[in-house]
């Protein structure tokens, strides 16, 4: 079998349950004694979720796997990408609106993060959504009111 049926196969075992592009996996915890299960969703090289495991009823061994536990996991992990990506996209997208005289205008800052030459693109946009200026800047640029309105009043002249 080739690696990518493997992949998909599910498993559904006492310390190793693979299904629906997820695996779960019970460790050994290197923290403590006990026992902890990593969340790893399908072509990742990284766990999404690490967290403490229950143990069994003899008190030394791991909670087998089950279905119910697998699908908590799975949504508990699902939600963390989820965080991690929005965090992401927040990081690299951000907005201010300035009050104009003219009326209000969107500022907007979109990073680029190349791993060679990152850069941002700072763009303007009045209340009726039409693009008044866009310029390249660097990826460092802060956007806040105050340096939106001194690109805007320098009749948006590249910064800096």
């Amino acid at each position: 079998m080739n690696e990518d049926s493997d992949a998909r196969e599910a498993i559904h075992e006492d310390r190793l349950w693979r299904d629906n592009g997820w695996t779960a996996r019970v460790i050994k915890n290197e923290d403590d004694e006990g026992w902890a299960v990593e969340m790893i969703k399908d072509g990742e090289p990284e766990p999404a979720l690490v967290g403490p495991w229950t143990m069994g009823r003899d008190k030394r061994n791991p909670k087998p796997l089950d279905t119910a536990a697998f699908n908590t996991l799975v949504k508990t992990a699902a939600e963390v990408l989820r965080r991690h990506e929005q965090q992401a996209h927040a990081d690299l997208h951000k907005s201010v609106v300035v009050e104009r005289g003219t009326g209000r205008v969107t500022v907007k800052l979109d990073i680029v993060a190349d791993d060679d030459e990152p850069f941002a693109m700072l763009t303007a946009i009045d209340a009726e959504g039409d693009e008044l200026a866009s310029v390249r800047v660097g990826p460092g640029f802060r956007l806040n009111a105050k340096s939106a309105s001194a690109w805007i009043d320098d009749g948006f002249r590249r910064p800096g």
